[in-house]
Order: C-alpha cells, then structure tokens, then sequence
C-alpha cells in the first residue's frame, strides 16, 4: 500500500539507492534518445522536444518543465511550478522510484504506448498522477492552499479529480484517464489500473474516512463507481460500468449494477493472474453471463 506504512518483512530485499538511481538514468536515457529520434524524424517537433526534454539534465527537471507548463495560468507563473515540482521531486527519492514505476507501468501495459517519451509527453493521467503526488506532499506539509490551488489546475487542465489528501502507490495506470475523481480519504495500492470516468467517492454527507481502499493489483474498468469506506481486496478486477457498495475479496471479480461477485457471494472466483498488470477486461464474460449478440 501506500505511504510506506507497513514495514517489509526481513525477507523481502529493498531496492538500493544505487539501483533506484539506475532504474532511473537508465529510463531517462530511453526517453533522451526517443526526443532525439524523434526530432530527426519530425523536424517540426524539434524545438518542443528540445526544451522540454533534450535541454534537461535529468527526468525530474523535464517533468517539472513540462507540468509547470502544462499547469500554469495568468496568474500561476510557470516559472513558480517549476521551482515548486523540482523543490519536491528533488527532495524525495520516492517519488522519483513512483514516476519511473509509473512510466514502466504504461509502457508495458498499454499497447498504444509507443515509447516512455509518449507517456510522459502526452499521456495526460501519467502527468495528472505526478502532478497530485506534489499536491500530496504540499498537503502533507501543512500547505493546504497551494495543494487545493494546484489540484484545481489538474483538475481543469487534465480532467482528472484526485483530492490533494487521497493518498496513491507507484506503478499506477491511469489509461485514458478523463472523468476520473477520487476523493478526500481513498487510498489506491500499487501496481493498479484504472481507466477513464472511474469514481471512487463518498456515499453523501458521511464525514471522516469515507472512501474506498483499493489494495495492490487491482483493475477497475472504465464507468466503474466505488462509494463509501470499502475494501477493493488485492487483485480484484472491477467490471466496466459496475456499481460497487460493498468489499469485494481478494482476486475476486465484481460486475454490474449493482455489483455481484463472479462465482457467488459464498466462492467466487478467483483471479489467476494480475488484473492490474494483465489489463484482462473480459476473460469472465462467459461465466458470468449468457449474452450474446
């Protein structure tokens, strides 16, 4: 999940600065040398590519080039953003391990992603994504306003409605991502995939934490809404368009309006593989239905 809240076991080994820095450097140099092949190819996005990505040293530069532009107003400098993105994505490795993890997670799992240069050039829920991650932190250090200034920009820019607070794993997929809102108290795991016009709201007037927790692997198709503090386990897969009111188990498949689980309530069927990773919308179609057309 998260946040870093649970410690990992003594078993598990955790990625090293070194490798996290590799990780890193070696993505940006796929995505320099994409601008570059690019550039050569279409002379008419030369200039573009060169200051947004060529011109930079390192991926967090380019990426808080390119969001400061992309966010910025008559009144909300670009210049200030991009001090503002630099200042946090400079400061926490993890965020940065997050943008590579998100980069490598659209790449693979999105076959209309032609290159790393693609998702972070004009993929606009992988920009929306790193955007809330410093809303996420501003909002986490006290500065509420700028944080609700800034998720005001995503929002109108991107079409994509994260609150400031939500709190969001790495290797996230946001596909197509318009529509998209996710409140004030929801918490996504990682390595999930969630397509566009998915809410993951509140039932009403309930205060406190009222949104869902969606665990690690999860699918959620597009049209997808989830209300109230439920529990997404890890694994599950939402069908396009479902209605879910209450938890759905892990590895289990909820379809519908409202929502039922594939199998049954008492054993549903269990996901083999990982939704979010395989991007499977449709294998249970068969058992869960006879329509034909």
């Amino acid at each position: 999940m998260p946040g870093g809240e649970v410690s990992a076991p003594s078993s598990v080994v955790l990625p090293t600065a070194e490798s996290i820095e590799n990780d890193e450097a070696w993505v940006w140099g796929q995505i320099k040398a994409e601008a570059r092949r690019d550039a050569d190819s279409e002379p008419a996005l030369a200039s573009y590519l060169y200051s947004t990505i060529l011109s930079h040293s390192s991926l967090e530069r380019s990426l808080s080039f390119h969001l400061g532009n992309k966010l910025c107003s008559s009144t909300l400098l670009s210049t200030l953003l991009y001090d503002l993105f630099l200042n946090i994505f400079s400061s926490d490795s993890s965020l940065r391990v997050a943008v590579v993890a998100d980069l490598r997670a659209a790449r693979v799992r999105d076959p209309a992603c032609v290159s790393f240069s693609h998702c972070l050039l004009n993929y606009k829920g992988f920009l929306a994504c790193q955007a809330h991650r410093v809303a996420h932190r501003l909002w986490n250090q006290e500065r509420q306003p700028l944080a609700l200034a800034l998720h005001s920009r995503i929002s109108d820019v991107f079409a994509v409605d994260i609150h400031p607070a939500a709190r969001i794993g790495k290797a996230i997929l946001f596909d197509h991502a318009t529509g998209v809102v996710i409140g004030e108290t929801a918490v996504i795991g990682d390595n999930c995939s969630i397509l566009h016009h998915v809410t993951l709201g509140g039932t009403g007037k309930a205060v406190g934490d009222r949104h869902p927790k969606v665990g690690d692997g999860v699918l959620i198709g597009a049209g997808a809404t989830i209300l109230g503090n439920i529990k997404i386990g890890d694994g599950a897969k939402i069908g396009a368009g479902s209605v879910v009111l209450i938890d759905v188990p892990p590895r289990a498949t909820a379809v519908g309006n409202p929502a039922r689980l594939l199998g049954g309530k008492e054993k549903p069927s269990r996901n083999v593989d990982v939704p979010g990773e395989s991007m499977d919308h449709t294998s249970f179609i068969s058992e869960w239905s006879d329509y034909i057309i």
